[in-house]
């Protein structure tokens, strides 16, 4: 695939086609088995990327890291105190100004179009490490764990539970509609997903048999799901609706009971950080069905091929 996305950036994962998705999986599966083998290459010494963070972050600074870095690349981090970015400078000037310096740049924080702006203007392939919208390489992780896990993605069958007008609920559904999986969304009809959103997974998917649904019943939701995924019930920057969000989401909570509800085969997913005893009891995240972990480690992997692949490495 060396190449296919080269200079471009993934934004939303409406961006790529199905069959780019499925060779980003193929190089990440390839570089996690050089990986886990001992084999190292540093494809990109010489090459620099700047992180701009405006929220924090454990798994998407760390895989950005040590992805870039040990490809012997240079890093340069910048949070709020460290630039100007939409303050003292507009979004457009420092864009213009890092696609200068940098041959690729991740941004992580709230706004949307404020990831569309940067690559608009910076020249630069750039990547979306998570908006209030969209978390694209997040579901990269999540669907090369489920691959991992049954062998394929085509015809498997996932429920994620809770919020389902999230960035990860938004951006599951259209990666599920690109890989052929198919996916119901389990929440309250007050968080149900934006229509707009599923609208347009279904657009991406209407020529193949792949569902796309939206449960309220919990139980009847996970019913042969292969895959259980839920994430916190109160996302970063909504810490004032935390009480209402407990309340409406208790019925939501993945338990040992709900989990048998899908079936004895069925892995758990969770993109982390967890609040054990909220979104899922501690019983089932440290169960032997939970993949939380290989979840977490193949941030790395993907967000590496991603980038190899956008610098046409």
């Amino acid at each position: 695939m060396t190449g296919l996305l080269k200079g471009r950036s993934l934004l939303t994962l409406a961006d790529i086609t199905r069959d780019e998705l499925l060779a980003l999986l193929d190089r990440a599966g390839r570089i996690k088995a050089d990986y886990h083998s001992g084999r190292r290459e540093q494809h990109l010494r010489g090459y620099s990327i700047a992180l701009i963070f405006e929220k924090r972050s454990t798994r998407t600074r760390c895989a950005f890291e040590t992805a870039f870095g040990e490809e012997g690349g240079h890093v340069v981090f910048l949070s709020p105190q460290d630039i100007h970015l939409g303050v003292k400078e507009t979004v457009e000037d420092t864009a213009r100004v890092l696609g200068r310096m940098f041959d690729c740049i991740e941004f992580r924080g709230y706004r949307q179009d404020t990831v569309e702006t940067l690559a608009r203007y910076s020249g630069v392939p750039v990547y979306n490490g998570l908006t209030d919208e969209y978390h694209p390489t997040q579901i990269l992780a999540d669907l090369l764990t489920i691959r991992e896990a049954y062998g394929t993605l085509e015809g498997r069958r996932i429920a994620y539970i809770g919020d389902g007008r999230n960035n990860v609920s938004n951006t599951l559904l259209i990666g599920c509609a690109l890989s052929g999986v198919h996916c119901t969304v389990v929440c309250p009809a007050e968080l149900q997903p934006d229509p707009r959103v599923l609208s347009m997974a279904r657009e991406l998917c209407e020529d193949s048999e792949v569902e796309l649904r939206v449960e309220h019943d919990p139980t009847v939701g996970v019913r042969g799901a292969e895959a259980v995924y839920t994430d916190v019930w109160v996302s970063m920057g909504e810490e004032e609706k935390a009480q209402e969000r407990l309340e409406l989401l208790e019925p939501y909570r993945v338990t040992d009971a709900l989990m048998r509800a899908a079936g004895e085969h069925a892995i758990f997913l969770h993109c982390l950080p967890a609040v054990k005893g909220n979104e899922v009891s501690a019983d089932v995240f440290e169960g032997p069905q939970s993949r939380v972990f290989d979840q977490a480690e193949n941030r790395k992997h993907t967000i590496r091929a991603l980038i190899l692949e956008t610098l046409g490495l």
